[in-house]
């Protein structure tokens, strides 16, 4: 593709005003310098009217006086005014051909077998589907439940191995990160704290001191008193 709109009609317009040589212009035009010599002699393009690059903004005046002035030089397109346009982000759910969109249920048969964690929005945006038809999937209501069978969607070429990779490594951070979170939480209720029963002192034992002061000491006298006594009666 020339990178001029019509090379031959600014071949003729930069034959016509400037002083260019036929090879810079073949060079400019993307044309073959016998064929810009032919232009010139009237025998290619003839009667053709030419094309100003200058006032389309292919090229400057002082690009030409360039040329002009230096037989070697080789004429060059401006740079462009505006600054390449961003494509905005794709959103939504992705567009499917027609002939791929029955392979679509497979797919989704593919992902509640092999990755239960991936969300049906992601399934959603990554082969272009609907929730209701993820849904009549899973639960097995889809009217060709019978003849589906679980194909990833690469195979059926619905994604890429890269998007699908990022798909389910994201779902499977984000499942292991609900249940880290899960793990750390107690799962019932849990026991009040009971207070320890106070130690009760246990009783001193006697020691042989005491023993000795809760003895009666008896004397000699009580003791022939006893037996006298008992003899008096007698």
């Amino acid at each position: 593709m020339a990178k001029i709109l019509m090379p031959k009609a600014t071949a003729v317009w930069l034959i016509d005003n400037t002083g260019l040589t036929f090879d810079q212009i073949a060079d400019f035009c993307e044309l073959h310098p016998l064929e810009v010599k032919g232009i010139a002699d009237g025998d290619v393009a003839e009667n053709m009217r030419g094309a100003d690059p200058v006032a389309s903004g292919e090229l400057t005046r002082e690009e030409i006086q360039k040329g002009e002035g230096d037989s070697s030089y080789r004429l060059k397109l401006p740079a462009p005014k505006h600054a390449t346009v961003p494509q905005p982000k794709r959103k939504g759910a992705r567009f499917t051909p027609v002939s791929r969109r029955k392979d679509r249920p497979d797919a989704i048969a593919w992902f509640v077998r092999n990755h239960p964690e991936v969300t049906d929005a992601q399934i959603s945006k990554l082969i272009g589907t609907t929730k209701s038809t993820i849904e009549s999937v899973r639960s097995r209501t889809h009217w060709n439940s019978a003849n589906l069978k679980a194909v990833d969607p690469v195979t059926l070429g619905l994604c890429s191995q890269i998007e699908l990779d990022a798909v389910v490594s994201k779902a499977a951070a984000k499942r292991a990160k609900e249940q880290g979170s899960k793990a750390e939480r107690p799962s019932g209720p849990t026991l009040r704290k009971v207070a320890p029963a106070p130690v009760q002192p246990e009783p001193a034992a006697e020691t042989a001191d005491d023993e000795d002061d809760n003895r009666r000491e008896v004397t000699a006298e009580e003791v022939f008193a006893n037996f006298k006594g008992g003899s008096d009666e007698d």
